[in-house]
């Protein structure tokens, strides 16, 4: 009904600021300092609105690196390959919980790295990076004079405490934070995320949005302003929801897949599969029994097999509780039993 009112309103055709409608930057600010806590330091002039998280990456990264600079990067990845910045890996481990090392970070930061990205709770492992953990790379990032990316994409799914306290203190020198309104709001379609980083940072931001996008979808912006605060109640049932998913699906695994991690949306669970690619795993599961996952293939570097890096990159799936039901968790499951007698592979 408020996008509807909004979207036939005369008042939304037009241009709305680069950085977003102050409404919803003023509501996104009131409820980040209900999420980080009391002391988190942010305010409406540390936030622009862009069109949809990936649009907030972008314009973060090409705001501060340019051609011949790098960004350093866990691996598995969403990769980023644009403008000639070079993607540094930074292996994780299953053993760790495919949680990034600070030290092993250190020895891949040079005169030319202007960045460390993360996303947590991580895609596609899953993996959700301790508030220690976070503190540790921004005194990292700060002791070389580097920027932090945060991607949180999918913090709302965070269900016990805060996510870390980096609003806190002097966060503005090397502290860029991204969020994306699509999964927590339920509204992928209209395209809308966000950058929080110090407005002198955003000022250089908002001139590479103004070429990107001119400004982030009006209509959405003007309807969700005033109901921000009020979707708390309906996010959190979204959270409690993915969180029991998570753990019925824990539960019914077949004892020979095994989950390394879980979180946000998504399990990254090795197959048992002896010598077969997880690309190959997947065509048959969706082909043959009707279940679609993605394969750690898509998520590491072209030709990385994982052999210089301590871990068999090729065995791993990303399955995701998001968007189904608890008797298609189950159903999967039975299915992922039923492949090991079905496709005639050896196991492991």
């Amino acid at each position: 009904e408020a996008l509807g009112s909004s979207a036939s309103s005369p008042s939304s055709f037009g241009y709305c600021p680069a950085d977003g409608e102050l409404s919803l930057r003023k509501a996104l600010a009131d409820e980040m300092r209900l999420i980080y806590g009391a002391k988190s330091d942010v305010t409406t002039a540390d936030i622009a609105l862009t069109a949809g998280c990936n649009m907030a990456f972008f314009a973060a990264i090409m705001t501060i690196a340019g051609a011949g600079d790098e960004v350093i990067l866990p691996v598995p990845w969403m990769d980023l390959t644009l403008l000639d910045i070079k993607p540094v890996a930074l292996q994780t481990l299953p053993e760790e919980g495919f949680t990034p090392s600070v030290e092993r970070c250190r020895t891949l930061i040079t005169s030319k790295t202007r960045a460390i990205a993360l996303v947590t709770p991580n895609n596609p492992t899953g993996a959700t990076y301790s508030a220690t953990l976070l503190a540790s790379f921004l005194e990292l990032a700060t002791e070389h004079n580097i920027a932090l990316i945060v991607d949180e994409t999918y913090r709302d799914f965070i269900i016990d405490g805060s996510p870390h306290s980096l609003f806190e203190g002097s966060w503005r020198r090397n502290f860029i934070h991204l969020f994306s309104f699509s999964k927590s709001y339920c509204l992928p379609g209209h395209r809308l995320g966000a950058i929080s980083a110090s407005p002198e940072l955003l000022k250089e931001v908002k001139t590479v949005l103004d070429c990107l996008q001119i400004c982030t979808p009006r209509p959405i912006q003007l309807a969700l302003a005033p109901l921000l605060s009020a979707m708390r109640p309906f996010i959190r049932e979204s959270a409690d929801a993915i969180h029991a998913r998570h753990r019925l699906f824990r539960e019914m695994l077949p004892p020979r897949w095994k989950i390394a991690t879980q979180g946000g949306y998504y399990a990254f669970v090795e197959h048992p599969f002896k010598g077969i690619s997880s690309l190959e795993v997947c065509k048959r599961l969706a082909m043959e029994l009707g279940v679609v996952s993605l394969p750690s293939t898509f998520f590491c570097e072209a030709g990385d097999d994982g052999g210089d890096s301590g871990w068999k990159k090729l065995k791993w799936i990303r399955f995701s509780v998001a968007n189904v039901d608890n008797e298609k968790v189950k159903r999967v499951c039975e299915r992922l039993a039923e492949s090991e007698e079905v496709f005639g592979w050896e196991i492991e």
